[in-house]
C-alpha cells in the first residue's frame, strides 16, 4: 500500500468536514495503511487544511488594508467635519483589526 498515490479528494473531503488529525489517523489506520503512507496522507492533509487558512489571512488582509486606505482617503477630503474623528478613528480601528486577525491567520 505505500506505493499508492494520495487520493486527493479524500483528503478535501476531511478539510471540508474540519477533521481534526487524530481523527484522520483513526480513519487512515482503520483503513489499513501503513505508518509511511499514514505520514504522507497527515502532510498533505496539513498543508491543505493551513492553505485554506493563509488564503482566509490573505483575504482579511486585503479588506483590511482596503479600509485603512478609505479611511486615510476620507481624512483627507475632509467633506464633513463632523464626521473626521469617527473616520479617522473609527474605520483605522476596525481596519487594525481586521489586519491583525488576517496576520493571526496567515502566521498560525
Amino acid at each position: 500500500m505505500s506505493s499508492q498515490s494520495l487520493n486527493l479528494s479524500v483528503i478535501q473531503k476531511w478539510v471540508n468536514e474540519n477533521l481534526d488529525i487524530q481523527m484522520v489517523e483513526q480513519n487512515l489506520l482503520a483503513l489499513g495503511y501503513d505508518e509511511q503512507t499514514i505520514g504522507n496522507y497527515l502532510a498533505e492533509f496539513k498543508k491543505e487544511k493551513n492553505s485554506k487558512r493563509q488564503f482566509n489571512g490573505f483575504v482579511y488582509l486585503g479588506v483590511g488594508a482596503f479600509i485603512g486606505f478609505l479611511s486615510c482617503v476620507l481624512t483627507l477630503i475632509n467633506q464633513n467635519p463632523a464626521l473626521t474623528n469617527w473616520i479617522l478613528f473609527g474605520l483605522t480601528s476596525v481596519s487594525i483589526v481586521i489586519i491583525c486577525y488576517g496576520l493571526y491567520n496567515l502566521f498560525e
